[in-house]
């Protein structure tokens, strides 16, 4: 029915004891200020009256056990273990004749269109206590309760994976996602650390998520990203390792005695090294004994069987011996990437059928394994215990609130140098502090007291990148230094920005530092606030080098949110440069947390 006379009708359904409604119509949130007040106006008529809602503008549901289907999809698919939710109706209907016509079975099809009321939470929180389901779906646009999204993925991502493709990552994209839902799409790079943060996997692509759903049901988790590779053709192992390597992955160092075995039995030519390569005229047993080897490697987590069809080749006989293999050993998954169409035809069936999942190319195995390693990874992040603290988290809050409400009681936005140290103090996290000088004779002072050298930076509430008017000096060592640089100061800005306001000029205790840090923060529109860490200095703009993750922080989170960032092999230590105290920067951290949690 037109959107314009659904409202009326929640409210005729509410009277006559109807409970629960699909309204699969559309013209709501999507479209414009009149649709906008007709998503208000059922959403109250939904609340009053008691009835609950999935939509508007979805497609329906399907329960394919009990042969629901309630939507206007042409497809009816068969029953599975994969619960799937869309946020695009269309979509949905595309991957149900997909799904008809491969053969996969949901447990639950949900098109939950604008979300007035039923939400992925709600959702997740059901199929999460749903017997028939093992694996949750989710194609999303945009989140409309974040917090308790965040509370129902992680309370049921240790015991049923969750894999999400995530619309909109470009701010393009993240536009057209705001004309199709009305929904606000937030920063693409917070839903990362967020999916991460609540153990979810995250796909890139539709073939993607059904390719980790796939996985995760056939296959067990790895251990670690360690793989090995078994071919019998160079190419597609090279590609593969690429893949691997630019994905973060390892290639397995398998022991010298499997090379030592395997060069008894395998052809002069053959690659004595990961990848195997054990050419194209290998037998299965031959193929057998590698795959085998590799298995049975205490360093290899995970094994990526390829084969590209050759005159010699039974493509099935070889899927055999990879089923066969892979049953002898519990909780090593196995991959294969078995290349061509119709000459693999068979053996892909064999495969598919023995629960290991196939791949047409390579990159797409490698990508499947790093997906399911990455959140093996996750998981134990999840089930980590934090060690305490080193030091008692001793806030001074009130003090912190009397700064901020002395700032607002002025009208101001933004905080000065000064106000953001105190601040900063009150939570322990450690400043250089300096003092402002409004004159030449105490700009000498000061550095005097504070001990040379010294730094003096200009301080106006009307600049904020203080380099950008060259208003910072530097590793001043005498008196005379710093009031030739008090004076340069001032007339270098003035000359630059003569409509300033200029406060005076800041001197504080020049310190040697090997590396500038950053640690910051952004509200997004969809998570709030969240933390950045990264490197810092004039250059951070350039190099991007940044990790983000929510708050609250213990140290478990906050060493890998450091280990997000390219900065932290460095900060490790790193030939002439010396360890940074990693427990001390992870402590600072959290602090950080804390205050942007109170603040």
């Amino acid at each position: 029915t037109p959107a314009v006379i659904v409202p009326g009708l929640i409210k005729e359904c509410g009277k006559k004891g109807i409970t629960s409604a699909l309204v699969l119509s559309a013209g709501f949130k999507e479209a414009g200020e009149t649709g906008e007040n007709l998503f208000r106006d059922l959403k109250a008529q939904a609340k009053e009256y008691g009835v609950r809602l999935i939509g508007p503008n979805c497609l329906g549901l399907i329960t394919p056990a009990i042969g629901l289907n309630a939507t206007f999809a042409p497809a009816m698919p068969g029953p599975g273990r994969v619960a799937f939710i869309s946020q695009s109706g269309a979509m949905g209907s595309a991957i149900l004749d997909w799904a008809a016509e491969k053969n996969v079975g949901f447990s639950h099809f949900v098109s939950v269109g604008n979300m007035a009321d039923v939400s992925f939470h709600q959702l997740i929180d059901y199929f999460g206590s749903d017997s028939r389901t093992a694996c949750i779906l989710i194609y999303m646009e945009s989140l409309v309760n974040a917090r308790k999204f965040m509370s129902a993925a992680r309370a049921f991502a240790r015991s049923k994976p969750i894999v999400i493709l995530k619309a909109g990552r470009s701010k393009e994209g993240a536009r057209a996602t705001f004309s199709h839902t009305g929904s606000m799409a937030g920063n693409d790079a917070v839903y990362d650390a967020a999916f991460h943060r609540a153990g979810v996997i995250r796909a890139g692509t539709v073939q993607q998520l059904f390719d980790c759903a796939q996985a995760l049901a056939m296959q067990p988790l790895p251990a670690a990203n360690r793989l090995a590779i078994v071919t019998n053709a160079g190419g597609p192992g090279i590609l593969a390792t690429d893949w691997l390597i630019q994905r973060g992955g390892t290639l397995a160092a398998l022991q010298p005695t499997v090379f030592t075995e395997l060069d008894e039995i395998m052809p002069a030519a053959w690659s004595r090294s990961n990848p195997l390569d054990i050419l194209g005229d290998a037998t299965p047993e031959l193929y057998r004994a590698a795959l085998r080897a590799c298995l049975n490697d205490l360093g290899v987590d995970g094994v990526l069987c390829i084969l590209t069809a050759q005159n010699m080749t039974n493509p099935t006989a070889f899927a055999q011996v990879v089923v066969e293999e892979s049953q002898k050993v519990k909780g090593k998954p196995v991959y294969a990437a078995w290349m061509g169409l119709r000459t693999v035809r068979e053996g892909r069936n064999f495969l598919e059928t023995n629960k290991i999942p196939w791949y047409p190319f390579p990159e797409r195995a490698v990508e499947v394994f790093m997906k399911m390693a990455n959140y093996r990874e996750t998981l134990e992040l999840l089930h980590e215990t934090p060690p305490d603290l080193p030091i008692d988290l001793h806030f001074h809050r009130d003090a912190a609130r009397k700064i901020v409400e002395k700032i607002r009681k002025k009208g101001r936005t933004e905080l000065n140098e000064s106000e953001s140290k105190q601040l900063l103090a009150c939570y322990g996290i450690p400043v250089n502090s300096g003092k402002t000088a409004k004159t030449e004779d105490e700009a000498a002072a000061f550095a005097l007291e504070l001990g040379l050298p010294v730094v003096m930076k200009i301080e106006s509430p009307d600049i904020w990148h203080k380099s950008d008017v060259n208003g910072v000096r530097l590793g001043l060592e005498s008196e005379s230094d710093v009031r030739r640089a008090y004076h340069s100061l001032l007339e270098n800005v003035q000359k630059k920005r003569p409509d300033v306001r200029i406060e005076g000029v800041s001197v504080e205790k020049m310190w040697d530092v090997q590396h500038e840090l950053l640690i910051g923060a952004v509200k997004d529109a969809v998570f709030g606030p969240v933390i950045v860490f990264g490197l810092g200095g004039s250059a951070t703009e350039i190099w991007q080098d940044r990790a983000i993750a929510l708050p609250p922080l213990n140290l478990a989170l906050a060493k890998h949110l450091i280990e997000g960032t390219k900065i932290s092999h460095l900060l490790h230590g790193y030939r002439h440069l010396p360890a940074v105290p990693m427990e001390f920067l992870q402590n600072v951290l959290c602090r950080f947390a804390y205050f942007l949690m109170d603040f």
